[in-house]
């Protein structure tokens, strides 16, 4: 398929639903995810088999680039419950990074100047146990069509608004029919310059980045920003590299924000082979997170000296372009705040 810049779109030989039906087939339960992998329960040191509410949520594909056998695959740890996640830490809430005092009306968040966050969808298609939204009440957003109607309509009269990011939960959750419908509306906004959505589908369920995906999002009428959200290089294997090399020739901008995470990404080592694999897919890295302080993820926090040191040695690595910014999101802060 060929988009209205020219560019031509991967193929269209899965069907649109196929990457619906791969989520339906998703890991939710400990013993097939481990059973999968050739681990045992007692390979894996303060599992949690009965994580509540934030339950287990692996894509298959994403589990087919852990290693099996290794219980500290850094893929591997950013999905699996651990008792860890119970424990009461003082300065980790449900609320890190102030959603709730930001929120203008039912998914629609101001924080920034010019700049509103649009919730578009409430589900993710992987559970990422360091989310920050992990404790979000996503089931009082209300219907959806008429939250989304609120939320335009604020949209609309504020013409101070030059860009709207659609987060969630995750935007490319929506089907391609509702997302079409979503964007269109914005684009009748003279005001709204800029489109952005974060995504984690394009690393953990390629196949929903299709054919169809790739024209409407390569077809924007604004200009049109994807952040991706990897925090290591074998997240991007072939399948991620083809969806993301297809967006790129829609003409979409790719970028990517990572978080410094103990045990999955905290040396320079898997920083820069992270930046060196974006750069082979077309995609270039933004932000460096630290660890947003929500409660329950505690475990995978890195000292902000740590953290500078790491980026100190990443400086010395690569070239400035491959370099993320380091960065925290403060409640009430009036842009991300950069560290060292």
């Amino acid at each position: 398929m060929v988009t209205r810049s020219g560019a031509r779109c991967q193929s269209g030989a899965r069907p649109t639903d196929a990457w619906q039906r791969e989520l339906g087939q998703a890991f939710t339960r400990l013993d097939p995810l481990l059973a999968f992998l050739r681990l045992r329960r007692d390979q894996v040191p303060g599992l949690d088999p009965d994580p509540g509410p934030f339950r287990l949520l692996v894509p298959r594909g994403f589990a087919a680039l852990m290693h099996p056998g290794e219980a500290a695959d850094p893929l591997l740890r950013q999905v699996l419950p651990l008792a860890d996640e119970r424990l009461l830490t003082s300065g980790f809430r449900q609320d890190p990074v102030g959603d709730g005092p930001a929120a203008r009306a039912p998914g629609l968040l101001r924080k920034y100047a010019g700049r509103a966050l649009l919730m578009a969808h409430g589900a993710c298609a992987v559970h990422c146990r360091y989310c920050f939204r992990r404790h979000f009440p996503y089931g009082e957003l209300g219907a959806y069509r008429q939250r989304i109607a609120v939320a335009l309509d604020q949209i609309r009269a504020d013409r101070t608004l030059h860009e709207v990011i659609l987060s969630g939960g995750d935007p490319l959750m929506l089907t391609d029919e509702a997302l079409q419908t979503l964007l269109g509306q914005l684009a009748a906004i003279p005001h709204v310059r800029r489109l952005r959505l974060h995504s984690r589908l394009p690393l953990v369920l390629p196949a929903r980045i299709t054919a169809p995906l790739c024209a409407l999002l390569g077809g924007l009428h604004q200009r049109g920003v994807l952040v991706i959200h990897a925090n290591h290089a074998r997240e991007l294997g072939p399948a991620a590299q083809t969806g993301l090399t297809a967006l790129r020739a829609a003409g979409v901008t790719l970028l990517n924000q990572s978080v410094l995470l103990r045990g999955v990404n905290d040396s320079a080592v898997a920083l820069a082979a992270l930046s060196e694999r974006l750069l082979d897919c077309g995609v270039l890295p933004y932000y460096l997170h630290q660890l947003d302080p929500v409660q329950g993820a505690a475990h995978f926090a890195v000292s902000d000296r740590a953290a500078g040191a790491l980026l100190a040695a990443l400086r010395a690595r690569l070239p400035g372009y491959l370099v993320p910014r380091l960065v925290r999101e403060r409640e009430g802060a009036p842009c991300k705040e950069p560290i060292g």
